[in-house]
């Protein structure tokens, strides 16, 4: 390949994670908190999945998967999520931590190296779901 070195280029048998962003939007409570905590009520986020998949390179591509990929697998989960009541939708208490457990699982079988899931309800606020 002209005007690359091999020498930066990353071959075949070396591991790498890549991660690929999504956003939706949802409203959630968690009625099982006190009727004095914020979170009791019904509100809403703008959340961040990030989806982290790791694998091996392959050489004749300098990838490992394509990030359309990831895309086409997390399209059909977002659709059941975005401007979703969640407590509708998933039967447990829609805490960041258990959903980014479950998306992980809802992935898992159609994202082949799935390694972790990230949850942001807010710019500064996330969950990392690695198991």
């Amino acid at each position: 390949m002209a005007g690359v070195s091999t020498d930066t280029q990353i071959h075949g048998g070396q591991v790498i994670e890549v991660s690929k962003e999504f956003k939706f939007d949802a409203a959630h409570s968690l009625p099982h908190l006190p009727a004095t905590h914020k979170c009791h009520h019904l509100h809403g986020h703008t959340y961040t999945l990030v989806v982290y998949v790791r694998g091996e390179i392959n050489p004749a591509m300098g990838w490992f998967i394509d990030y359309a990929e990831i895309k086409s697998a997390v399209d059909p989960l977002l659709r059941k999520l975005d401007h979703k009541f969640l407590n509708d939708v998933v039967p447990f208490f829609t805490t960041a931590e258990n959903l980014a457990a479950w998306i992980f699982h809802e992935l898992e079988s159609r994202i082949h190296g799935l390694s972790a899931i990230e949850l942001k309800e807010t710019a500064t606020t996330s969950v990392v779901y690695r198991p």
